[in-house]
């Protein structure tokens, strides 16, 4: 049952929302796993969607479903690019992955329009600007 599982809590991994190059025409964002830990993740799963509501109407972006063999210890691995004008969604990635024999599981959800500058920090590992849940 549920219950007799282990509580595993996720620490030390995050999402990343990171802006990799701006030009006069357009901004190219990419999304990244970051493993803050000192040893490394293993056999990562991370599901991506896009869901709630765009001029009235409810949306719903495509289920996107990506695997990573091993992330490295204070290393990142790219996960996908997104779209600006996904960002008034809610943005969701559902991570699992593998230390050892145990598994480790945790949603991370970007809220409309929290992707913006005001919020911009300077990104761990990667060293880019964005914006970024743990």
């Amino acid at each position: 049952m549920k219950k007799d599982l282990p509580e595993n809590i996720v620490e030390d991994v995050a999402i990343a929302v990171a802006l990799e190059k701006e030009s006069a025409e357009s901004k190219i964002w990419y999304v990244y796993l970051v493993n803050l830990k000192d040893h490394p993740i293993e056999n990562v799963l991370v599901t991506s969607k896009g869901y709630g509501e765009k001029d009235g109407e409810q949306v719903k972006t495509s289920t996107l479903r990506h695997m990573i063999p091993l992330v490295e210890a204070n290393a990142s691995a790219l996960i996908e690019p997104i779209d600006e004008q996904t960002f008034g969604l809610n943005n969701e990635y559902w991570l699992s992955y593998y230390i050892g024999r145990d598994i480790y599981d945790k949603k991370f959800i970007f809220l409309p329009e929290s992707i913006v500058e005001s919020n911009f920090i300077r990104l761990p590992v990667l060293n880019k600007p964005g914006v970024m849940i743990k």
